[in-house]
């Protein structure tokens, strides 16, 4: 089967681009029963952040899509982490200097500085003038024996191939016309991307390389690399750009696109996984809700359009409820519910009096079960809204004969009621009876009844409606409710 691989520079959190990235890898993968590898791209040795590579991993695992090889996992073609990789990438250079598809390049950044500038100030593109492939064999010798500090480069030949992309269809960027020479191997001993990515694309043995956009252009370069190498390429498929829905690019700045947050928010991996193959391309079908199988059953490379996906974050919580919804509806998965939710209960509420049977599998289920559909994250059930189905009000009966006369008498009706009603409780039946019920009250007016029944059940003045709270604490709990505020 194909192997493919997602290659992150772990210089920080793993955000919804590289998430994207990532998927469509790992569905490739699933679909043609092949290897997904996760590569470690850490050259650029100053931005890299102690413990990114670890969270990346701890990402993907999280989002359910972990890769068959990593760095943490091992595998066949290992190490998995570039700068554990430098020997290769010596005997690399070493090889394309051996044939004169690369040679050494001595001159100073100070020089390069001040060819940047002239570019610019007469408007050019900035390109390194390729002084240094010139030097004969004695020149370089002599360099060499005076300690001069050097990098190897790859001649860019000009007549670039075309190659036929995934996404794209066919291309190609005559590179030497509009680039200088590029670096492949710095004077550190690390390489840069293009040599690097080439070469454990070789001996990973990746077939497919399914990256970003911002590729295709540079994929000429590369190929004249696997020619200069004599390697045989493995296809390549651009993915278009993951941006706002406004077009802008997504801003890391704010924070408000890495996995972490997601995931400390309460989404569910599942409605990440959907919104972004949502707004991208490459399968059947579009309707919200799908799951990882039916992402890999619907997909399609063919289907992937060269559009840029636009984002649109604020329908994730619309997402998060749609899959929240198919949790709950399912028996295991809902059962890890109950016990996060027991979880989110003690944190937000364990300072108040919460009830041991507020806290029971089966009422946690039930509140679960009757509120599906109407709530977009589970934490939902523990904001303020939803307190009175965690704490028992204190509720006494002379409070509420300061709002009705009738207390008693009203307490008693609404005891017979749900005895009559316990079976089949609806917000909409429960709205009818309790208008007939006030008709049999001697004076107390419907919105005073109304008060008198929330604060009974709730302890407070404002909040959801009182048929909605009856329905999810359910018949029991509010005849406990009512006979303990009568009784005190």
């Amino acid at each position: 089967g194909p192997r493919v691989r997602f290659g992150p520079s772990p210089t920080g959190f793993l955000h919804l681009g590289g998430l994207r990235t990532a998927l469509y890898n790992y569905i490739f993968a699933k679909k043609h029963q092949g290897t997904f590898i996760l590569r470690v791209e850490d050259t650029d040795q100053n931005r890299v952040v102690p413990g990114a590579a670890e969270g990346i991993e701890d990402m993907l695992d999280w989002a359910g899509i972990p890769p068959d090889e990593s760095p943490g996992r091992g595998g066949p073609a290992g190490p998995y982490v570039q700068s554990l990789r430098l020997e290769l990438y010596r005997r690399a250079s070493a090889a394309l200097l051996d044939s004169g598809a690369a040679y050494r390049c001595f001159c100073t950044p100070q020089r390069l500085e001040l060819l940047r500038r002239e570019a610019l100030r007469s408007q050019q593109t900035p390109r390194y003038d390729n002084r240094c492939r010139h030097l004969t064999p004695t020149e370089v010798a002599q360099k060499l024996s005076q300690g001069l500090d050097c990098v190897i480069r790859f001649r860019l030949e000009k007549g670039v191939e075309p190659f036929q992309d995934l996404v794209y269809g066919w291309n190609k960027h005559e590179v030497a016309k509009v680039e200088g020479d590029p670096v492949i191997l710095k004077g550190d001993g690390f390489p840069t991307y293009h040599l690097a990515n080439v070469v454990d694309d070789h001996y990973m043995g990746i077939t497919h390389v399914l990256r970003g956009t911002e590729w295709l252009a540079s994929t000429s370069k590369h190929l004249l690399l696997y020619k200069a190498f004599g390697w045989e390429p493995p296809q390549f498929g651009h993915l278009p750009l993951l941006l706002n829905k406004d077009g802008g690019k997504l801003s890391k700045r704010q924070g408000d696109i890495f996995l972490e947050r997601f995931a400390r928010d309460g989404f569910l991996p599942e409605a990440l996984l959907d919104i972004v193959t949502n707004c991208g391309s490459g399968f059947t079908e579009k309707q919200m809700g799908r799951t990882l199988e039916e992402l890999i059953s619907q997909f399609e490379v063919g289907r992937i359009t060269t559009h840029s996906a636009l984002l649109d974050l604020e329908a994730l919580p619309e997402f998060n409820r749609v899959h929240l919804t198919r949790h709950i509806e399912n028996q295991g998965l809902r059962q890890r519910l109950v016990k996060e939710l027991q979880g989110l209960v003690e944190l937000v509420y364990g300072d108040q009096q919460v009830d041991p049977d507020v806290l029971e599998n089966e009422y946690v289920e039930r509140v679960l079960l009757l509120r599906k559909g109407h709530i977009s994250l589970l934490k939902d059930l523990v904001s303020s809204d939803y307190s009175y189905l965690w704490v028992r009000p204190s509720v006494s009966r002379q409070q509420l004969q300061t709002i009705s006369a009738e207390a008693d008498e009203i307490g008693k009706l609404v005891l017979g009621l749900m005895t009559r009603q316990a079976a089949a409780l609806t917000i909409e039946e429960l709205n009818k009876d309790l208008r007939s019920l006030q008709k049999q009250t001697r004076e107390t007016k419907y919105s005073s009844m109304m008060q008198l029944l929330r604060f009974v059940l709730s302890g407070r003045q404002h909040g959801p409606s009182v048929a909605e709270m009856m329905v999810t604490l359910g018949a029991e709990e509010v005849c406990g409710r009512i006979h303990r505020a009568l009784s005190s």
